[in-house]
C-alpha cells in the first residue's frame, strides 16, 4: 500500500445518544455482526475534534455542529493483525480518542452502506452487550452515568423542556459531568 494511503494510528470514537438514554449503535460491513458507535480515523494533518464531526456526518447524516463534547480521554489498543495492512509496518497499537454527542431524542440516521448495515436505538446495558469493542462499552457506561435517565438527569419535565435557558443549563451541566468523569 503507498505510504499516502496508509491509516494514521490515531481514531475517535463518539457515542451517540439521547438525552432519555437510548445509544445509536450501527451494524459495521466488515467484520460480520459487528456492532458500534461513530468511529473512524483521523485524516492527515486533521485534530481528533474535526474528524469526530466528520465522521458522524459521514456515518449518520447528522451535523453535531457545536454539541459535540470532549471527554478528555482517549485509549491506546492493539491493532487487531487483520487490519494492520492498513497501517505502516510495525504499527501495531492505535490510539483512541472519545467524544459524546448527546440528542434530544432519536434520529433518523443516514447509513453510508460501504461502512454500516443497520443501526439500532438502545438502552445502555443493550448497547454495551451488543457491542463488540471494549473500548466502546466503557466509553457507553462512561456517557450514560451522566445521563442516568432513571434518577432524572436526562430526562426533562414539562414545564422545563419548554425553556431554552433551562437546556442551555442542562447542556452545561453535561458537558461538565463528562469533562470530569
Amino acid at each position: 500500500m503507498p505510504k499516502s494511503e496508509l491509516k494514521r494510528p490515531q481514531s475517535v470514537l463518539v457515542v451517540v445518544s439521547t438525552r432519555q438514554g437510548e445509544f445509536l449503535l450501527m451494524q459495521r460491513t466488515r467484520p460480520k455482526g459487528f456492532w458500534q458507535s461513530v468511529t473512524g480515523s483521523l485524516a492527515p494533518g486533521e485534530t481528533p475534534r474535526l474528524a469526530a464531526v466528520r465522521e458522524v456526518f459521514e456515518e449518520t447524516g447528522i451535523r453535531p455542529g457545536g454539541g459535540l463534547i470532549d471527554l478528555h480521554q482517549s485509549v491506546l489498543f492493539p491493532i487487531i493483525p487483520a487490519w494492520r495492512g492498513r497501517y505502516a509496518p510495525n504499527v501495531c497499537f492505535n490510539r483512541e480518542y472519545w467524544f459524546a454527542l448527546i440528542l434530544d431524542s432519536r434520529r433518523l440516521i443516514r447509513l453510508s452502506p460501504r461502512e454500516h448495515l443497520e443501526y439500532r436505538w438502545l438502552s445502555a446495558p443493550e448497547a454495551v452487550e451488543l457491542t463488540g469493542s471494549w473500548t466502546n462499552r466503557d466509553a457507553i457506561q462512561r456517557v450514560a452515568s451522566v445521563i442516568d435517565p432513571i434518577g432524572g438527569c436526562g430526562t426533562l419535565g414539562p414545564s422545563m423542556r419548554s425553556s431554552r435557558r433551562t437546556s442551555r443549563v442542562i447542556d452545561r451541566r453535561y458537558r461538565r459531568a463528562l469533562s470530569d468523569a
